[in-house]
């Protein structure tokens, strides 16, 4: 994520698109986050790392899934949350490539009440809840991303669940055990993976060329992308 955000930084004209995977798993915070809000001691005893991203939003368990990372410019026909909707369009073209049971893919319509979610413990977590224009699947959410804004250009950050390891994450919040076990219930009830959907296992080399394919058919385009998989 460093190096994501050098190229945002250094960007010179061309839109990038990267892929990578995490080996150790890994807790992700939003910029804006306290490392306060995870236990921090116990990841470490589980090898599971714990850094704060460039981007904002909440709390991502990195680790059945396929990150996917874009540094787009801010043009006149593309304001932020335009980006943020067009990715969103050409990922899920890349999902029904994969497998054309996707195709019952779907963005959120509706904004989440944010003001009075985030004074709930479960804000921490970013599949808590699906904002606009995120990928949802029979609607429950299968696309976590989020943004920031750097000079002209936008970084935005996604998380593609292809297992439901993600669920493990409220095992490192620090909040009581026994609401563990219910915002872990709640997320179950919210969120859904590809494994789950298609009843199989993932190929991850094949998910991150058919979203390459669905980033060039959507926004019709020849240049080579740029790609990076870290298995």
């Amino acid at each position: 994520m460093d190096f994501d955000l050098e190229l945002a930084k250094s960007f010179q004209s061309i839109p990038v698109l990267r892929l990578y995977r995490w080996k150790p798993y890994c807790v992700s915070l939003g910029a804006n986050q306290s490392m306060d809000e995870i236990n921090i001691e116990k990841a470490s005893t589980d090898n599971i790392d714990v850094i704060k991203r460039p981007t904002g939003g909440r709390a991502i368990l990195h680790s059945e899934e396929l990150t996917y990372s874009v540094v787009f410019p801010i043009e006149l026909n593309y304001s932020a949350k335009a980006i943020y909707n067009e990715i969103n369009l050409a990922l899920k073209e890349g999902l029904i490539f994969y497998n054309p049971i996707l195709s019952q893919l779907e963005l959120e319509h509706n904004q989440a009440d944010f003001k009075n979610f985030y004074k709930e413990d479960k804000s921490a977590i970013c599949f808590a809840v699906s904002s606009k224009s995120e990928i949802n699947f029979n609607g429950k959410k299968l696309v976590g991303s989020a943004q920031r804004k750097i000079g002209k250009v936008v970084l935005q950050h996604g998380s593609i669940l292809c297992g439901d390891f993600h669920l493990n994450i409220t095992d490192y919040l620090n909040i009581e055990e026994q609401r563990k076990e219910e915002i872990r219930s709640e997320i179950s009830n919210t969120t859904i993976d590809l494994k789950s959907i298609l009843h199989q296992e993932i190929n991850y080399e094949l998910l991150a060329e058919c979203i390459i394919l669905g980033f060039k058919k959507y926004f019709n385009s020849d240049v080579n992308v740029k790609e990076q998989i870290f298995q």
